[in-house]
């Protein structure tokens, strides 16, 4: 029951902060959020699973009851995790907490509004990642636009309401028609499955159970909700040409909300089109190999190449998200141990790295109040601390060895280059490297502008050292991102253990 023990204790914190006074809404929000990481490193130290949760392996911490019936099906209370989602649940509790922590010196209205959203946030989550029963997943997976619509909206720039109703209209849109192909499937299966049970679901349609539906034969429908599957979670991800509503969001949002939205609300998508799409229609992901690569190499290179373009640091590291994203999805499609493996690695490498970006953007906007490149040079003279670990943090974007980045990239490119789903793969995966050229590029260009050269600042703000509670998080994310690099198989062993049974088992 430690599941439902962490999802609840979540949720209570949320609402004892809800109801806290301002002037303690942030000390007690990031005690409260300790918990979480508490319970997520006791269950990652005691995991013993194997294999994939869809596929029949074993499910750790799996509680499995029934709740109602709908229509004929069965719906369960159906929670457990494997070596898909054990690691981003401890990441999710990480940066969450180290979110709230550097949230003290931007947040001062409305606190314990802001605090209390943020942790029922993150327990909708951990349920995204725990729950193994579609509509209980659901249910979890729509809840989280609710806090994060109002954490842009109320607490966010300028545009404020727009970029919230943007991010809510967009990723909503895509969430009917991501619906609308599962169900699509689940009625072809017929009686095949009488619930709404991801494992079962999974094995029957792994298994040739698809029939008809409405005279649409079995490969048709299968191939309809494959790519309806794919538009709904690649909106969320997003991938180009879906990408427009993520800097807009990222841009008006406050940082601590931009750490959660980049470091994990991305990774949902990703780790949807991983859960349903590559799991449960092997045969539909092969088929489409060659668009969907395509798909990845263009948000590679198109990522990087806007984030070259921009003039603002928060819009320059979203631009950089939409590029690290299409590696992963070109990670997937490459549908072998080290491709899938490592796809799901650079899930967690772009999370913590993402992280500390828009930590350390966010550092040097409430100290300058500006994040525009040209307004400001020479901050390293006067912000050292945060300088040289946003620097660090910058060269793990990059793919510097020994950093979880280049773990993540280089599995990536070890699976892609020998990918068999289709004989151009290699092609894609060459043309894919060109964005680590591209981002090195902006990056060094922006930090350059920026941290180094003589100081200068187009503002009356007088520049100071961070204090701790902004500096420390950045350190503990760094600390993270480095410990990954160094031994990748705190993390990897296990993901290789639950994809092995995805892809056949071979290696790569």
């Amino acid at each position: 029951m430690i599941i439902e023990a962490l999802i609840a204790v979540t949720f209570v914190a949320a609402l004892v902060v809800f109801v806290a006074p301002d002037e303690v809404a942030g000390r007690l929000a990031a005690a409260l959020s300790v918990l979480p990481v508490l319970g997520s490193l006791y269950m990652w130290s005691s995991y013993d699973a194997a294999g994939n949760a869809l596929t029949g392996g074993s499910v750790a911490f799996e509680t499995m009851v029934p709740w109602l019936e709908l229509g004929g099906y069965t719906l369960h209370w159906h929670v457990g995790v494997d070596g898909i989602s054990m690691p981003l649940v401890v990441m999710t509790t990480i940066l969450t907490s180290l979110a709230i922590f550097s949230a003290w010196t931007p947040i001062d209205d409305r606190q314990s509004q802001f605090y209390g959203l943020f942790l029922f946030m993150e327990a909708n989550l951990l349920g995204v990642f725990m729950a193994l029963d579609f509509f209980v997943w659901f249910i979890f997976w729509e809840a989280v636009l609710v806090p994060m619509y109002f954490l842009i909206g109320i607490w966010g720039g300028p545009r404020r309401k727009y970029a919230a109703i943007k991010f809510f209209v967009y990723t909503n849109i895509a969430s009917l028609v991501m619906f609308i192909g599962f169900a699509a499937l689940v009625f072809g299966l017929g009686d095949s499955v009488s619930s709404f049970d991801l494992p079962a679901i999974s094995r029957a349609l792994r298994g040739g159970e698809l029939g008809s539906l409405y005279g649409v034969s079995a490969e048709t429908l299968k191939a309809v909700a494959f790519v309806a599957m794919f538009l709904g979670f690649a909106v969320k991800v997003p991938i180009v040409p879906f990408h427009t509503w993520l800097p807009d969001a990222h841009v008006e949002a406050p940082t601590p909300a931009s750490v959660v939205l980049a470091g994990v609300l991305l990774k949902m998508g990703t780790y949807a089109l991983l859960r349903f799409n590559f799991t449960m229609m092997p045969d539909q992901a092969t088929a489409f190999a060659v668009p969907i690569a395509a798909v990845a190499v263009l948000s590679v290179i198109y990522g990087a190449i806007l984030a070259l373009a921009q003039q603002d640091l928060k819009r320059i590291v979203a631009y950089s998200s939409v590029s690290s994203m299409g590696y992963v999805i070109l990670g997937l499609i490459a549908y072998n141990t080290y491709g899938v493996g490592g796809a799901t690695f650079q899930m967690i490498a772009h999370g913590l790295i993402s992280g500390l970006m828009f930590m350390g953007v966010g550092v040097i906007y409430n100290t300058t109040h500006t994040r525009m490149v040209g307004d400001m040079s020479g901050m390293a003279d006067r912000m050292p601390v945060t300088t040289g670990i946003f620097v660090a943090g910058a060269f793990g974007y990059m793919g510097l060895p020994l950093m979880a980045g280049f773990a993540g990239e280089f599995f990536i490119f070890k699976g892609a280059f020998a990918s068999t789903v289709h004989a151009s793969m290699p092609l894609f995966t060459a043309a894919s490297m060109f964005g680590i050229v591209i981002v090195a590029g902006y990056l060094l260009f922006a930090m350059q502008r920026t941290l180094f050269g003589p100081f200068r600042l187009d503002t009356d703000y007088e520049v100071t050292t961070a204090a701790l509670h902004e500096t420390v998080p950045m350190f503990v994310l760094l600390l993270c991102i480095i410990a990954l690099g160094v031994d990748p198989g705190l993390f990897f062993r296990m993901i290789q253990d639950a994809v092995n049974p995805l892809v056949g088992g071979g290696l790569p």
